[in-house]
């Protein structure tokens, strides 16, 4: 079996992708599936209160740059997950997708990111459970 490529994309990818991306990774069986994020028109580096709730849980996201979601990044994906992004989310044709409905974490208090964060890290338990993705214990 190939390895599938889950995509989570955002506007600018600086908040809600990079977290959803950097949980699904940390729970996902890497020899069947990894994540990226991307955005359609990305910030300039990762929020900072992005930052501070993911080191809570161990995850280092200061280094993270978001990057644009091209064709050929998207090429080959397995599943596009858009959140939030209304008419500015991308169209993969032949890529399934899914919307997830989630607030922009950008100059929210930390405790409203650490909401977000936990609703994105339930999310991607349930997609990597369902699919049969999650690492093994």
């Amino acid at each position: 079996m190939s390895m599938q490529t889950v995509i989570f994309a955002c506007v600018h990818n600086a908040g809600r992708s990079q977290m959803a991306a950097a949980l699904f990774n940390l729970g996902a069986d890497v020899e069947q599936v990894r994540a990226i994020s991307a955005g359609t028109a990305p910030g300039e580096r990762v929020h900072p209160e992005v930052v501070t709730v993911m080191r809570e849980l161990g995850v280092d996201l200061s280094t993270a740059r978001p990057q644009r979601l091209t064709d050929v990044l998207a090429r080959g994906a397995a599943m596009l997950v858009t959140m939030g992004c209304g008419e500015a989310c991308p169209v993969v044709p032949g890529v399934e997708r899914d919307d997830w409905p989630l607030p922009d974490p950008k100059g929210q208090p930390i405790e409203r990111v650490r909401v977000i964060r936990d609703d994105i890290d339930a999310r991607v338990s349930h997609l990597l459970a369902t699919r049969g993705w999650q690492r093994a214990r």
